[in-house]
C-alpha cells in the first residue's frame, strides 16, 4: 500500500483547486493511479494512517474526493461519505484539524459539505466560518441550503437512482447543470 504522503503530494503539491472543483475528465483520469488505493482505504485498510493528521487527512481526500474522481455519474462516487464523515467528525474532535497547513484544513470539512442531512450541513456551516475561507464559505452555504430547501442533493438523483420532483428539476435546470 502506498503511504498518505503520495496522497498529500498529489492533490496539494501537483494540482490545486482549478483541478479539485473544476469536474474536468483529465484530472478525473490522473486520478486513476489511486485506484487501486482508494479501493483500499475504502475496505478501512489504512486505519494506521490516523496516527498523524496528514495520514487522516489523505484518507479522508481518497474517501470524499477521490471516490467523485475515480466514479463521477455514478453512485459509487457517494459510497464512500458515510465513511468519511465519521471519520472527519473524530478528526475534529480530536483537533486534526488545527495540526495541518491552514489551505488544507478544508478538506476535513468536505464531508459535512457532501452529507444529505441538515444537522450536518448546519455543523458543516459553523466549521467553516470559524475557517475564514469565504469562498468556502459561500459553497458550504449553497450545500446546507439546497439541503434545507428538498432534504437531499438533486443532482445525485439519478446517479442514485431516484426520482426527481417537479420542484428538483426546475432546481437543476436553473443551476444549468452546476451540480453538487
Amino acid at each position: 500500500m502506498q503511504g498518505p504522503e503520495a496522497v498529500i503530494d498529489f492533490w496539494f503539491v501537483e494540482h490545486g483547486y482549478d483541478d479539485w472543483f473544476a469536474g474536468e475528465p483529465a484530472f478525473d483520469t490522473k486520478c486513476h493511479r489511486f485506484a487501486d488505493l482508494h479501493a483500499e482505504v475504502a475496505r478501512g485498510e489504512a486505519w494506521a494512517w490516523r496516527e498523524s493528521p496528514e495520514g487522516r487527512l489523505a484518507e479522508l481526500i481518497l474517501l470524499d474526493q477521490f471516490s467523485r474522481q475515480l466514479h463521477r455519474g455514478k453512485a459509487e462516487a457517494f459510497a464512500q461519505d458515510k465513511m468519511a464523515l465519521a471519520l472527519a467528525q473524530e478528526a475534529v474532535a480530536g483537533g486534526y484539524d488545527m495540526a495541518v497547513d491552514k489551505d488544507w484544513v478544508m478538506f476535513f470539512y468536505m464531508p459535512y459539505m457532501h452529507a444529505e442531512s441538515l444537522v450536518i450541513q448546519d455543523e458543516g456551516v459553523k466549521l467553516f466560518e470559524a475557517l475564514g475561507n469565504a469562498d468556502a464559505l459561500k459553497f458550504m452555504i449553497e450545500h446546507r441550503d439546497t439541503i434545507a430547501r428538498f432534504g437531499r442533493f438533486p443532482f445525485r438523483n439519478e446517479a442514485l437512482g431516484r426520482t426527481s420532483t417537479p420542484q428538483e428539476h426546475a432546481y437543476m435546470q436553473e443551476r444549468d447543470g452546476r451540480s453538487f
